[in-house]
């Protein structure tokens, strides 16, 4: 199983949300690139990076921190948060992203998203974020009318490889994540699953693996020192 610890970025520092709640906010660092290294020196490969200004306006308000981060080097990342134009996905991947994630735009202009899938193809991701079933957008902050899992659906119809799907409620909570949720999105073949949201414990991750979940996303448990990234990846992320 891949690990994405996570980096959630906004004015520039290192934060956590409460279930997407801009008011509760958590800073758990000022320097990005030192939180990458630190990523690094316990065994990542991988990081997960997101604008959490970009996701809420469509701007590219921490592209600076992201680039500090690709020239560093040592880890495949991949990036979501106001990604909405083909000049952005571009404007990333130059940078050295591996790995672009989709959101609202997907959901707003489908048509858009489908094209991009077939012309990146692996470069491109979608992230579904869900609240009561539903996908949400413009970070978080609106719903869409459509179940999240049947919008999975139709991205792998519409040749997206690579779903990255948050339970809302579940994140940043340390409560556990939504397990049935993820069988349910395993029983879709050939998508490429991304579990992310209250990831709080190895026996999940590895009920996860075992599930087929493809990738798994850490925040909060790594800040708060629930999990330690060293013993994840040695325990599940080699697996």
């Amino acid at each position: 199983m891949q690990i994405f610890p996570a980096i959630d970025l906004r004015g520039g520092q290192v934060v956590r949300l409460y279930q997407g709640d801009y008011d509760k906010e958590t800073v758990y660092g000022h320097d990005p690139c030192a939180a990458a290294r630190d990523f690094i020196a316990a065994g990542a490969e991988y990081l997960h990076v997101v604008d959490l200004d970009g996701a809420r306006d469509g701007t590219a308000a921490n592209l600076d921190s992201i680039a500090a981060i690709a020239r560093q080097g040592g880890l495949y990342i991949e990036v979501g948060g106001g990604i909405r134009t083909e000049e952005r996905i571009r404007q990333y991947l130059d940078l050295g992203v591996g790995r672009c994630i989709l959101g609202t735009i997907a959901v707003k202009d489908f048509d858009f998203t489908a094209r991009m899938a077939q012309k990146y193809g692996e470069k491109i991701a979608v992230g579904v974020d869900a609240r009561d079933g539903y996908a949400a957008i413009s970070g978080w902050q609106e719903l869409s009318r459509e179940k999240g899992v049947d919008f999975c659906r139709r991205l792998h119809d519409a040749g997206v490889r690579t779903v990255i799907y948050t339970d809302i409620s579940r994140d940043g909570a340390e409560q556990g994540t939504n397990l049935a949720l993820y069988r349910e999105l395993a029983e879709i073949r050939g998508l490429d699953v991304t579990a992310s949201g209250g990831v709080s414990s190895i026996a999940e991750l590895k009920e996860l693996q075992a599930i087929g979940v493809r990738a798994a996303i850490l925040g909060k448990a790594l800040y708060t020192g629930r999990l330690d990234l060293r013993t994840v990846i040695r325990e599940v992320g080699s697996c």
